[in-house]
């Protein structure tokens, strides 16, 4: 694959991941649901494209697992409770954690930019907390910012697993926020058929195939590259919440957002430079 098209799959990857927000409010089921159902039918697509998935059931296997749906899972709950831009800006300070865990984890020491990039990005995470919140939206932003901490714990234990296939880690993920949904989907779930389009339109569109095309382009592309190119993601998620159902970022958050993506960009910008 041309690096060209591994850029291309990377950045519809961030305009797909983009539509979370939106979908997200506009479905009136309980968080666990709507996160149980989605990752159900994202766990669906991704078995299509897998076709005959290898399970080694190694730790760092599992552990990926376990991290992304604590990401995905979380995401959703802090949708419900706090700003889509909060949500959204807030898992992107995971490069925070991944440089944090480098060393002890995968071997590999920061540098002076990766923690310069770190105190950008930390001074950003405190703007959000400066807003004018309720008790609901403080604890939507907490769990926005655990959603981060454990997608840095995803990208981790899926570079532990070297050349393994990183689908498989994936579809496990999905099959346990499927698992952690079922309660609430149970009993809370109505057959509305809004509600359903828009949750199709999520497992299939909005998670399943971005993280096929994820999978597939990482393979040829840089860490570093990965990072940078869905960045379009948390520019695009609130902006589409705001045109189409009015939430607007309080002012301290758009300052704390510029920070925390700006800290990811600066860090991009000087490494390639180098």
């Amino acid at each position: 694959m041309k690096h060209s098209t591994a850029v291309f799959y990377l950045v519809l990857a961030g305009l797909l991941w983009s539509l979370a927000g939106v979908l997200i409010k506009s479905i009136p089921w309980p968080p666990l649901a709507i996160a149980g159902l989605r990752s159900g039918l994202a766990a669906i697509t991704i078995m299509i494209y897998l076709k005959r998935p290898r399970f080694t059931w190694s730790k760092y296997q599992i552990g990926a697992a376990i991290a992304y749906a604590a990401t995905v899972t979380l995401f959703v709950l802090a949708n419900k409770l706090t700003t889509a831009g909060n949500a959204i800006l807030l898992q992107y300070t995971a490069p925070v954690y991944v440089a944090l865990m480098s060393y002890s984890i995968l071997g590999e020491r920061s540098t002076k930019v990766d923690w310069l990039s770190i105190l950008i990005m930390l001074t950003g995470l405190a703007l959000f907390f400066l807003d004018d919140l309720t008790t609901a939206g403080y604890l939507g932003n907490i769990y926005a910012i655990i959603a981060g901490i454990a997608f840095a714990f995803f990208i981790v234990f899926l570079r532990k697993q070297k050349n393994a296939s990183l689908g498989e880690s994936i579809l496990l993920g999905n099959l346990l926020t499927l698992l952690i949904g079922l309660p609430a989907i149970t009993t809370s779930v109505s057959w509305d058929i809004q509600p359903w389009i828009f949750t199709f339109i999520l497992g299939i569109f909005q998670l399943g195939i971005p993280y096929i095309l994820f999978s597939i382009a990482i393979k040829h592309v840089t860490a570093l590259d990965a990072i940078i190119y869905p960045i379009i993601e948390p520019i695009i998620n609130p902006v589409l919440v705001y045109l189409l159902i009015g939430e607007a970022l309080g002012p301290w958050a758009v300052w704390g957002g510029l920070l925390v993506l700006g800290g990811v960009i600066f860090r991009g910008v000087v490494q390639k430079i180098k």
